[in-house]
């Protein structure tokens, strides 16, 4: 018996659910559609009948991750006049760490999973989906640095802020991945506030960005110098 729309609609929601918990589990390579589909309730002929296969499966699996996560921690949009821009800073930093702690966050996860074990498979989905914020970051750190700040200076300052916020969930993964590793030290996401930790970013990135400024502004600059030790 045909299944009506609504029960098509409901069978591959589970099948991308279980999906999700699966890849972000095992990654792409030890996770099999048997066992996607045992999970889900459904059978193989289902998951090919909507996806078609394993890789159309498994961007679909990561997209949905991430749409979920970025609707249950969403930034200040930037098309509020009211939020100024250090503050719709400190809410996009705040997002990625809220995220990165809460563990229903299965985009992470996932991502954890292919920077381990490569498949090149989610470069096209991540394109579509992150290059709207990374545009809309753009847009942003640029009012903070300036107009005339260069394309250079301001993806310069959004991999520095990136790589912050980065920085803690490979730790922690590798953390929750090794446990007795006595090699893995530092700060633990169970030990911070994320408040305060996404405070802390965020101020070090203002006055990192209000040196730049000053530098643009001034015709100085620093780059290229070497620090004294």
């Amino acid at each position: 018996m045909r299944q009506s729309r609504k029960q098509e609609r409901e069978t591959q929601t589970r099948l991308l659910e279980s999906a999700c918990e699966i890849f972000a589990k095992k990654g792409y390579r030890d996770a099999t559609i048997a066992e996607i589909c045992e999970r889900a309730g459904a059978n193989i002929a289902a998951a090919n009948y909507y996806f078609g296969d394993k890789q159309t499966l498994y961007s679909e699996a990561w997209r949905l991750s991430f749409q979920r996560s970025l609707k249950t921690y969403p930034p200040y949009r930037d098309n509020q006049p009211d939020v100024s821009a250090e503050d719709r800073l400190y809410s996009r930093i705040l997002s990625i760490l809220r995220r990165i702690a809460d563990p229903e966050s299965l985009d992470f996860d996932i991502m954890f999973k292919e920077l381990a074990s490569p498949t090149g498979l989610l470069a096209e989905v991540i394109q579509e989906t992150i290059e709207p914020i990374r545009q809309e970051f753009f847009v942003l750190l640029r009012e903070l640095l300036g107009e005339n700040a260069s394309d250079l200076q301001i993806q310069l300052c959004q991999m520095s802020i990136r790589a912050q916020c980065f920085d803690l969930i490979l730790r922690e993964r590798r953390r929750n991945t090794v446990t007795d590793n006595p090699s893995i030290r530092g700060l633990s996401l169970i030990d911070l506030d994320i408040e305060k930790l996404a405070n802390h970013i965020c101020r070090f990135s203002l006055a990192g960005i209000r040196e730049i400024r000053q530098e643009i502004e001034t015709g100085t600059s620093n780059e290229g110098k070497t620090i004294p030790s």
